[in-house]
């Protein structure tokens, strides 16, 4: 995580912005006591999106939980896709 005031990331917001990007960084800029902005890459914050949205509601939570359980138990497998 990198930490940087508005001012340092204005003066250099190139590299901050090519570290978030390139580096799957989280940057907060502080804005003053306990206020600040996070910026993080579009990929992340989609990852970040779809996990709320699987852990939305407790069926789907359930379900993930049984699938890494089966996957820790070694009771998973493996199938070869089909291409066309």
């Amino acid at each position: 995580m990198l930490i940087a005031s508005v001012s340092d990331f204005r003066k250099d917001i190139k590299r901050y912005l090519d570290k978030v990007s390139k580096n799957f960084e989280t940057l907060i800029i502080n804005r003053g006591k306990d206020s600040g902005i996070v910026v993080m890459s579009l990929e992340e914050y989609n990852s970040l999106m779809a996990t709320g949205h699987e852990l939305s509601s407790r069926t789907n939570e359930q379900r993930l939980d049984a699938a890494i359980e089966k996957l820790k138990a070694g009771k998973s497998f493996e199938k070869q896709l089909l291409e066309e």
